[in-house]
């Protein structure tokens, strides 16, 4: 319940944040501190973005990106999450691998765009790959990080009464390890969404919120709909967080209480 409020508090202490920002931007607007010329007013952007949850083309192309997000998503938890168990259950093999993971993993995933188009002729797939490679590394860090939290004397009992390395990781590791692996699915899926946008933008392609940026640069009114499409964009960022912490908090409350019991 304690939970439950702290999140409505902070959903309403962010819907004022946002009422506010955009009170200060459309006063901007309409002071002449912003030149409506050089940046639309508030209001003209709100009423674009409002626009396009009608228009059929927009919807198709967020349908297209959220598509490639979900497929791509879906893939980064079917090889991250074995990877983490494997790695953190195997000390040889982590330190084996560490010093190419730790190479790997500060390389910005945008900067793969490009070899992923030479490797991939198919748009949807080179999304995809983008997407699996950058989003996979919270939900692995994440996986590895929850293992190591897993109680020892937990282990050392089942192993008492003689149940071996696969029925301790199935009824105690992997349980104790849930809370953190949707904490990386959740983190992960922001980076999904903006390598899919990514991708587009400077892939291009056929459909999704990147092309339809690209294709409205052209238009007469550009800013207003990069920007409509931009904050739409955000906006299914945030609304997918959301999510997540919402189902995070109703399957794993029990791991949240002990959270909290320990500050």
């Amino acid at each position: 319940m304690r939970g439950r409020s702290l999140l409505d508090s902070r959903l309403l202490c962010g819907a004022a944040g946002v009422a506010g920002l955009f009170c200060v931007a459309e006063l901007a607007g309409r002071t002449g501190l912003i030149d409506p010329v050089v940046f639309p007013l508030a209001s003209t952007i709100a009423g674009r973005a409002a626009a396009l949850a009608a228009d059929g083309e927009f919807l198709a192309d967020v349908a297209s990106t959220l598509g490639a997000w979900a497929a791509g998503l879906l893939l980064t938890v079917l090889v991250a999450v074995p990877a983490g168990f494997a790695l953190g259950t195997l000390p040889r093999v982590e330190a084996a691998l560490r010093p190419i993971l730790e190479f790997l993993r500060p390389i910005p995933s945008v900067a793969l765009i490009p070899l992923a188009l030479l490797l991939f002729s198919d748009r949807f797939e080179m999304k995809i790959a983008v997407i699996v490679y950058a989003a996979s590394w919270p939900v692995l860090i994440n996986t590895m990080y929850g293992l190591k939290d897993v109680d020892p004397v937990a282990k050392e009992t089942l192993r008492s009464f003689g149940f071996g390395p696969l029925a301790v990781l199935w009824r105690v590791s992997l349980p104790s390890t849930a809370p953190f692996i949707a904490t990386g699915v959740r983190l992960a899926a922001a980076v999904a969404l903006i390598l899919a946008v990514s991708a587009e933008l400077l892939a291009g392609g056929a459909s999704g919120i990147g092309t339809f940026i690209i294709e409205a640069g052209s238009s007469p009114d550009a800013l207003e709909y990069i920007v409509a499409a931009t904050i739409w964009a955000g906006a299914i960022g945030v609304l997918s967080n959301l999510l997540f912490t919402l189902v995070e908090r109703r399957l794993f409350h029990w791991h949240l209480a002990r959270t909290e019991g320990a500050r």
